[in-house]
């Protein structure tokens, strides 16, 4: 009898755990889609934590134990996007030269198309026209979006490197390169609204040049 009990108890205890963690991923949502349209309305300056938690549907209280404040919450909107662009990257480490093209190309579609999201240009607008009240934004974005990617394509071309896949070139340079021929001025334009951003098609077409022109420029060192 005790036995069944206790049995009980642990069942009701993980539905319980279950439950709220089914909970607290749905606030999360709620306050991040409730971020993005307080952000686009009111700035980041001018954001507050209480319009946030009032249109999410939660108290303050919970924002602060979910995010820890407005740019936690910043943080994690971008995160989630960054974590996208990484995918390509964490396949199984290429053998070949033809498979290092094959995750340069995956990773570079796939960034091209994040970054230039509309979602993710209206955010750039903002934190342009935020600079002058406060840079905050930008420095996250900066932070956990460019340069996340940025990091781990560098870790990713030194690994490469250091398979014999590349020559000895600095991978951040290798990285810098790859992402100048990935990009031109297409993230621009779009922030400026002056082209759409480029269909599935274009972005596979870019990253196969920029592909193309780096494994090109650095090939395997002879260690003969």
């Amino acid at each position: 009898m005790k036995e069944r009990k206790k049995t009980a108890k642990g069942a009701k205890a993980v539905r319980d755990t279950a439950g709220s963690a089914k909970t607290s991923a749905g606030a999360r949502e709620r306050i991040m889609e409730a971020a993005f349209g307080v952000l686009m309305e009111q700035g980041y300056a001018r954001a507050s934590t209480l319009e946030i938690a009032t249109r999410a549907k939660v108290s303050k209280r919970e924002l602060y134990t979910l995010f820890g404040d407005k740019r936690g919450v910043l943080v994690e909107m971008i995160a989630r996007r960054s974590a996208r662009m990484h995918q390509a990257l964490t396949l199984p480490p290429a053998t070949d030269r033809a498979g290092l093209a094959d995750t340069l190309v995956e990773f570079g579609a796939t960034v091209l198309a994040e970054v230039c999201h509309p979602t993710v240009a209206a955010m750039f607008r903002l934190a342009i026209s935020e600079t002058d009240r406060s840079a905050e934004m930008a420095h996250v974005l900066d932070e956990n979006g460019r340069g996340a990617h940025r990091r781990a394509l560098v870790a990713f071309l030194g690994q490469m490197s250091r398979a014999g896949l590349l020559g000895d070139a600095d991978p951040d340079v290798m990285s810098s390169q790859f992402l100048a021929l990935l990009f031109g001025d297409t993230l621009l334009r779009v922030v400026l609204r002056a082209i759409e951003p480029p269909s599935p098609r274009e972005c596979r077409g870019r990253a196969q040049a920029a592909t193309a022109a780096v494994l090109q420029l650095h090939r395997p060192v002879s260690r003969t």
